[in-house]
């Protein structure tokens, strides 16, 4: 068995994003056997505040068998502009140290650096090199293009350029780069990435935890759902990229049908001018984030899934949301031009219409309601199959921890590297 660092801005127990995913992986490979460390930050995300019972510095502790070590981040609920950069600086600033420390003390096989954040990866790649360690970069979000494709950082030529260069410095230097969906693997590509480097695992989903269930009218009730009304459901974090405001807007639509109801529940920076845009709007309930003990109860409480994105941000991520959506069985409602990988992925399991175009949204919405679009259960269910946590974990480990790592690997490189060697 192996021994791995992880460098990750995002942790469990966040509850979506690449926190979750990572605080996945690192509980599985734990499981399988590997000494795991992670230097991450306290929870944060989606709301950009520290989550209670943490605090904003440098602590440890240890969670699903592995050591975590958090370092302070420079968060705040408007997360707008430049705090886009802020944020993620301030942790790799905070981190540098720990990570450094870590791998000289524990001399990992594998250094792990998840994306976001990259401002990280030097330091990281510094600490592996001085540690003798492998190197992989896990690409969750190609988060240089998706800031300049959403306008958080504007449209300022030198700043793209320097920060384009900046990007192409780290990924070169990765031995491995893996990312979870073919346009961004081919995107990595293009930025001069050979393709042996690179490796596709998509984000996973729990099917022994998620699963197509009946509708639970109780637990509609407690939410302050109608009993019977048809609920059309966004579950995700509710920022700039999700492009929410259509979903308000196709609500607007429909405002004279009380037996259709939208429902946003998340955090997010967006949220606030989500509830102002939506605040006479007598069909649209905004919800809290739902324990994961009950995720798949709550996946299962609507009658369709929403999943809207930004049309400037196609290809550039893949929602993580939507493992849970397909294993749920229930319909989805996907905002997507044809030729997008999320287009083609959900080719026969989802209605599409374009970004942005609140009529459609709703006129598709109408005619779930009225059950004249075909049922896609079954073609949800063989998708979800295909994103299944032990396929992906296979998959990760492997990449993670090739054949030989550990004190077989450890001793060969003591053997090259020693001074009495030919």
């Amino acid at each position: 068995m192996g021994k791995l660092l992880v460098s990750a801005m995002n942790h469990a127990p966040e509850l979506t994003g690449c926190g979750k995913y990572t605080g996945e992986l690192v509980a599985l490979m734990v499981r399988r056997g590997h000494e795991v460390e992670v230097v991450t930050a306290p929870p944060h995300y989606p709301g950009w505040t520290v989550k209670a019972p943490y605090r904003n510095r440098y602590s440890t502790e240890v969670l699903d068998g592995a050591r975590l070590y958090r370092c302070p981040v420079l968060v705040r609920a408007a997360m707008g502009g430049v705090w886009r950069l802020i944020a993620p600086m301030s942790f790799a600033l905070t981190s540098a140290p720990v990570t450094l420390w870590r791998a000289l003390s524990r001399r990992p096989d594998t250094v792990l650096s998840i994306e976001p954040t990259l401002f990280a990866a030097p330091f990281v790649l510094l600490s592996a090199w001085l540690a003798g360690a492998r190197t992989v970069l896990h690409v969750q979000d190609l988060e240089v293009d998706a800031a300049f494709a959403v306008g958080h950082l504007g449209g300022a030529g030198g700043l793209k350029r320097l920060a384009a260069a900046f990007e192409r410095f780290c990924l070169s230097r990765f031995d491995t780069i893996v990312t979870i969906s073919q346009r961004m693997a081919e995107k990595i590509a293009e930025k001069g990435i050979p393709e042996e480097r690179i490796a596709l695992v998509r984000n996973w989903v729990d099917l022994g935890h998620i699963r197509p269930s009946p509708t639970d009218r109780a637990y509609r009730e407690e939410l302050g759902l109608p009993r019977d009304a048809f609920v059309a459901l966004y579950s995700g974090n509710v920022g700039p990229k999700q492009g929410l405001d259509v979903v308000v807007e196709a609500a607007r639509l429909l405002a004279d049908r009380n037996d259709i109801v939208f429902a946003i529940a998340g955090e997010g920076p967006s949220l606030e001018g989500l509830r102002r845009q939506a605040a006479d709007l007598p069909n649209v309930r905004f919800l809290p984030f739902q324990p994961y003990a009950r995720l798949s109860q709550f996946l299962s409480v609507c009658d369709l899934h929403l999943l809207p994105q930004q049309a400037s941000a196609a290809d550039l991520v893949l929602p993580s949301k939507l493992g849970g959506m397909l294993a749920s069985g229930r319909p989805i409602l996907v905002t997507a031009e044809p030729g997008t990988e999320l287009a083609d992925f959900l080719a026969g399991a989802a209605t599409l219409v374009s970004p942005g175009d609140a009529r459609a949204m709703a006129d598709a919405v109408r005619r779930h309601q009225s059950g004249s679009l075909p049922d896609t259960s079954v073609r949800c269910g063989q998708l979800a199959a295909t994103l299944s946590e032990q396929s992906a974990m296979d998959k990760l480990e492997d990449l993670l921890m090739p054949a030989g790592t550990g004190d077989r690997q450890r001793d060969a490189r003591s053997e090259r590297d020693s001074p009495h060697s030919a």
